[in-house]
């Protein structure tokens, strides 16, 4: 029996929590052996932890199978108060990407798709979330309506399989519920979705995680940043100044000092319309300079702006999404926006501590 045998032996054990094997989830300490006797530590969130018996069972299973006749004591650790780790539902997921708007019918689901997109094609590894539960999009807007998640077992625990859709795995209430079915929900019950999206779906090792936020500033904003660390925020307004002052109340929540989320930038939608029949004129139906202004009020920057093209209406509706159409010529704006926000991210990451979850009074 060597250090390595035993390892090897529990990466057949997964996390509740996250599906992760045990052992790449950094959860296994102080391995010891002594004659026919094992120990180790098993790190995790709370000592109260749903499926704590059964990931001990399983422990002591994946050994003996491979030393019969071994005798395994397993000892639960919880992890130090204030530990990145802890402060996060899904730790095997690096950044958290929350896209917001101060109100609807900006285009934030059209910009949270094809920026989710974007980031896989630069070759990061992406998901992507719907939180606006009262009116989901993603279904679709990714080709999804009428799929259902799986669900599947891990240790003893349920957990839901995310959709995926063009390389990118997604989670929805609109993939739960019938799409005709009203969504009637107050504050709790509204949070214990957000919250269930996150403990009990499979998400993989991600580079990021795009949420999908409902407009405005209410209960599922809050859950939101109170269950898991949020990088940083993605606003989505359009030119007139009816939007930019919703955009800027809605930015304004991210900036409190209780929560302090950074905004990594702007995005104006339907910046100009351009007919397909005159590709190169442009047309300010909805003014010009708010991106701009509420980029210089979140002291941000303007990542990009998506001008109003028939085709990305088109792609949305049967979930083919812009970014993704060959000839489109929405899809370079799509890409700029991408990689504007890939390099704030990395800014962001070096000059800021990561982010922690937020503790409101």
């Amino acid at each position: 029996m060597t250090k390595e045998l035993v390892l090897d032996a529990l990466r057949a054990v997964r996390d509740p929590q996250t599906g992760r094997d045990i052992v790449t989830a950094n959860m296994i300490e102080n391995v010891e052996i002594e004659g026919k006797n094992i120990r180790f530590s098993l790190v995790v969130p709370s000592l109260q932890m749903q499926g704590k018996a059964d990931l001990n069972f399983a422990c002591m299973g994946a050994v003996m199978d491979k030393f019969p006749g071994s005798e395994v004591h397993v000892h639960f650790v919880a992890r130090a108060p204030g530990s990145q780790a802890t402060t996060s539902a899904v730790p095997q997921i690096k950044n958290i990407i929350a896209v917001a708007s101060g109100k609807g019918g900006v285009g934030k689901s059209t910009v949270a798709v094809n920026l989710a997109l974007g980031l896989k094609k630069l070759g990061a590894k992406v998901g992507i979330m719907d939180a606006d539960v009262y009116g989901p999009s993603l279904p679709t807007m990714l080709g999804l309506v009428g799929k259902r998640p799986l669900i599947q077992q891990v240790t003893g625990t349920m957990k839901m399989v995310p959709l995926e859709a063009h390389g990118l795995p997604s989670i929805s209430i609109g993939n739960i519920i019938d799409p005709e079915q009203a969504v009637v929900l107050r504050g709790p019950r509204l949070a214990a979705i957000i919250k269930q999206f996150f403990n009990d779906v499979l998400w993989d090792e991600l580079d990021f995680l795009v949420v999908d936020l409902p407009p405005g500033t209410g209960d599922v904003q809050l859950t939101l940043l109170q269950t898991v660390p949020v990088t940083g925020v993605v606003m989505v307004t359009t030119p007139q100044d009816v939007a930019l002052a919703d955009a800027i109340k809605g930015m304004n929540m991210f900036l409190l000092p209780q929560v302090n989320v950074p905004i990594l930038g702007v995005v104006e939608n339907m910046s100009w319309f351009t007919p397909a029949e005159l590709p190169d004129n442009k047309y300010y139906i909805f003014g010009e300079g708010g991106g701009k202004k509420l980029a210089k009020a979140a002291n941000s920057m303007l990542l990009g702006q998506i001008p109003l093209v028939q085709s990305v209406r088109e792609g949305g509706d049967a979930g083919i999404p812009a970014i993704l159409q060959e000839g489109n010529p929405v899809a370079a704006y799509f890409m700029k926006v991408a990689e504007n926000t890939l390099r704030q991210i990395a800014v962001r990451n070096e000059m800021i501590a990561p982010s922690q979850t937020v503790k409101l009074e």
